[in-house]
């Protein structure tokens, strides 16, 4: 998928909405080979996935043998929209709290008081963090409007071909 088709997928209105979320599924191969899907937070930058963990996170190990991953952001009404999103992750290995885990979580409901207690215990436990980055190498958009799963629009096509 080239580079064109991934910004023309990210950039429906759809897309953005997704992308504007919190929380994304992170699906990759742990250590001993079997597949691992977790939830993560995440933000968008306009061209990467960033997503935050801490330095002895068992993910990263498996991430840095193979990065290869794949992303799941949906929504949870009928019908649903789904974005997919696959590429390698970078880890960026950095001191203190990356601004992007602060944006990240922020969006979180909390009062003004919850926030800096918040943000005072984040601090005070992380002397660093890694930045798994994510730049998509495939993007798929599923929104049962103009998009469908693959298998769905093949049984569309072959149920119109099979009509006179």
């Amino acid at each position: 998928m080239g580079p064109n088709e991934i910004t023309a997928i990210l950039d429906r209105p759809h897309s953005r909405e997704l992308l504007a979320r919190d929380l994304t599924r992170l699906a990759y191969i742990a250590q001993d080979g079997t597949p691992r899907n977790v939830p993560i937070a995440f933000t968008w930058n306009g061209s990467e996935i960033v997503m935050c963990t801490a330095k002895n996170a068992p993910k990263l190990p498996a991430l840095r043998r193979n990065p290869a991953v794949a992303l799941t952001i949906d929504t949870e009404v009928h019908p649903p929209k789904i974005l997919l999103i696959r590429g390698q992750a970078e880890l960026d290995v950095v001191e203190g709290i990356p601004d992007e885990y602060l944006r990240m979580n922020g969006s979180y409901r909390m009062t003004p008081e919850q926030r800096v207690a918040w943000e005072a215990e984040v601090r005070s436990l992380y002397d660093g963090m890694v930045r798994i980055v994510v730049t998509p190498t495939w993007v798929k958009l599923i929104d049962f409007e103009t998009t469908l799963p693959s298998a769905v629009e093949e049984l569309v096509r072959q149920r119109a071909e099979r009509r006179p």
